[in-house]
């Protein structure tokens, strides 16, 4: 079987997980009234698809740490996908973006709910908001009955608090610099907590505790993890404004129209000339914003180098990833699994 082959098996085993458990909540859901029905549509649909990369990266951080194939690991890996399904639905909330995977994001899923009322547009927003929160508490619902021993979920409990603190520090360190003039060294420090620990560091260390990882071995999780999330993230920055929206599913609009503290602005910003940054302050952040506008920007980051120079930060992060894992001497297929998500993580067009 090839690294692909093996992807894929263990994503349709937690794809399989996932679906049994969110089943199972929203008949429960909506066992309470049947005006609930529209709200368990939208939570079976966030949870649906996807690379199942957290999941993996949780999976092989036990399988690296000397464990067998485990269905209980799986079910606690998959938790991992519901923080991700929630952080999504309150990402696209916080943006106010549209479109999620080319279809309606929750709020705006959940708009159509109400759609008659005058108060359409807070109540999806709300809508949205309580189904991330009720995603989150699943994520420890599933983790917490997955079927491993109580002996090493304890492992891994005070885990659970640190990525719920990083996540929404890096959340809000991106809301609290939204808008303010660009700067690489935070916005590197907001991909490091947004992102680059709860996709891929957070999920070895939560694998790798469960399994009982020496320190040594969650320290080499880390310096695979790190340059491999913050690379994750520029590469989501790059397509987010250069990608192609039919096969992103997102608007290409969305971080500019945002004014969001990318690294790619920074970049962008550092390098522009006076005149350039004028423009600039002109365009960002304007709710709107006709095509030449958008156009404009992008010619600007083009002229600047920025594209390249972001491009050049994910192949040394990459790089700094395969390096960690080179060094590490981890099982076999432990290494083949983690060289394959880091290719699946970055060389990506969507």
């Amino acid at each position: 079987m090839t690294d692909a082959d093996e992807h894929i098996a263990l994503q349709t085993r937690v794809g399989s997980a996932l679906e049994e458990f969110v089943r199972h909540e929203t008949q429960l859901l909506t066992a309470i009234h049947t005006d609930l029905q529209p709200v368990a549509r939208q939570l079976e649909i966030v949870v649906a698809g996807g690379k199942r990369l957290r999941a993996a990266f949780c999976y092989w951080g036990w399988r690296a740490a000397g464990q067998p194939d485990s269905d209980a690991l799986v079910k606690a890996a998959a938790a991992m996908e519901l923080v991700h399904a929630a952080a999504v639905v309150h990402d696209d909330l916080i943006d106010d973006s549209a479109l999620r995977h080319g279809k309606p994001s929750a709020h705006v899923a959940l708009r159509a709910a109400i759609s008659e009322r005058s108060c359409a547009r807070a109540g999806g927003r709300a809508l949205a908001l309580l189904c991330g929160d009720l995603l989150m508490s699943w994520a420890g619902q599933l983790f917490t009955s997955c079927g491993l021993p109580t002996a090493y979920l304890s492992r891994a409990h005070a885990l659970w608090s640190v990525l719920a603190r990083e996540l929404i520090a890096g959340e809000c360190l991106e809301v609290l610099r939204t808008g303010g003039e660009p700067d690489a060294t935070g916005s590197l420090q907001v991909i490091r907590y947004k992102t680059a620990k709860y996709t891929v560091e957070h999920p070895l260390h939560i694998g790798g505790a469960l399994a009982g990882a020496p320190r040594r071995l969650m320290q080499t999780f880390s310096a695979y993890a790190l340059p491999l999330g913050e690379a994750f993230q520029l590469r989501d920055d790059l397509l987010g404004v250069f990608g192609d929206s039919r096969r992103t599913g997102k608007s290409t609009s969305d971080d500019i129209v945002g004014n969001r503290p990318t690294a790619l602005l920074a970049e962008t910003w550092a390098a522009a000339t006076t005149a350039e940054r004028s423009e600039l302050r002109g365009l960002l952040g304007r709710p709107g914003l006709a095509e030449s506008g958008l156009l404009r920007v992008r010619e600007i980051m083009r002229r600047t180098g920025a594209p390249v120079r972001v491009e050049d930060m994910i192949t040394q992060r990459g790089r700094a990833a395969e390096s960690a894992l080179t060094l590490a001497n981890l099982p076999r297929d432990a290494t083949r699994a983690l060289t394959h998500l880091a290719t699946l993580a970055l060389a990506r067009e969507h």
